[in-house]
């Protein structure tokens, strides 16, 4: 399904680590602008953004044509939820707070059609329109998207050795602010106890032969982990830091001379 990219991605992932933005506001030219200038995904965050089924569409298309490969954080772990967002055809979808082996066979199940899960076929964007055959397209979606399963609770961690052998998950991402706050430690990401239970998933992640994602974790930290990809930032946090680094520069070479 040359649609996503994601064969490219893979194998660009198998070799370093992959960086990517996450996507919060809705005008897709953020999205264009991500793969223009070489990222590698998008995580597009319907979770805790302002974006409907529309805007992502507008995000997913922004990156066509480009190495950049989209991914879509999706509400909730709900097959209705999740079955719209699947037929924008983006090349992985990360289903957030999946704590049990008995939640991460119902994520699998949503992401694929029968026999092999429940997902309801309206097939449009994946196929190119009709220029892919269905029997193509059908092949191709046994491994497109990819099922990006968030653990990001400690419930998540006691279950993970069970999780890890649910068929059909392809990728664990972690979800560090959420978990070291499932710790009673929220956004602690540098205390040792929450950065020995991201090791453990880890660790256990990789012996488990999966791809291993995450946000909010240094690229530094992420290759001693040996993990493949991580968001290094948002849209919305890079204009941010980008506008105050210009003021303070601007402010800091005058001097103290202008009025603010």
């Amino acid at each position: 399904m040359n649609i996503s990219n994601l064969k490219d991605f893979k194998s660009r992932a198998a070799e370093r680590l992959c960086l990517g933005m996450i996507i919060t506001l809705s005008d897709p030219t953020v999205s264009e602008l991500a793969g223009d200038v070489g990222y590698d995904f998008t995580w597009i965050d319907m979770e805790h953004a302002a974006l409907n089924i529309e805007t992502v569409l507008g995000h997913i298309m922004a990156v066509r044509g480009t190495a950049c490969v989209p991914f879509v954080r999706v509400p909730w772990n709900q097959h209705w939820v999740i079955k719209p967002v699947l037929d924008l055809a983006p090349a992985g979808v990360i289903i957030p707070m999946v704590n049990t082996p008995d939640e991460a066979e119902a994520a699998v199940a949503a992401c694929r059609y029968p026999p092999a899960g429940i997902r309801g076929c309206g097939v449009r964007r994946a196929s190119r329109y009709g220029e892919m055959p269905f029997d193509a397209y059908l092949k191709a979606s046994e491994k497109e998207p990819m099922v990006i399963i968030q653990v990001e609770h400690v419930k998540a961690v006691a279950n993970l050795d069970a999780i890890l052998k649910v068929p059909g998950i392809d990728c664990i991402c972690v979800g560090p602010c959420d978990l070291s706050g499932s710790m009673g430690k929220l956004n602690q990401l540098d205390d040792p106890e929450v950065g020995r239970v991201i090791d453990e998933v880890c660790r256990k992640t990789l012996a488990a032969g999966l791809m291993l994602g995450t946000a909010g974790i240094s690229p530094e930290q992420c290759r001693r982990r040996g993990m493949h990809w991580t968001a290094s930032g948002s849209d919305c946090g890079h204009i941010a830091n980008s506008s105050r680094a210009i003021l303070k520069s601007c402010r800091d070479s005058g001097g103290g001379s202008a009025a603010y």
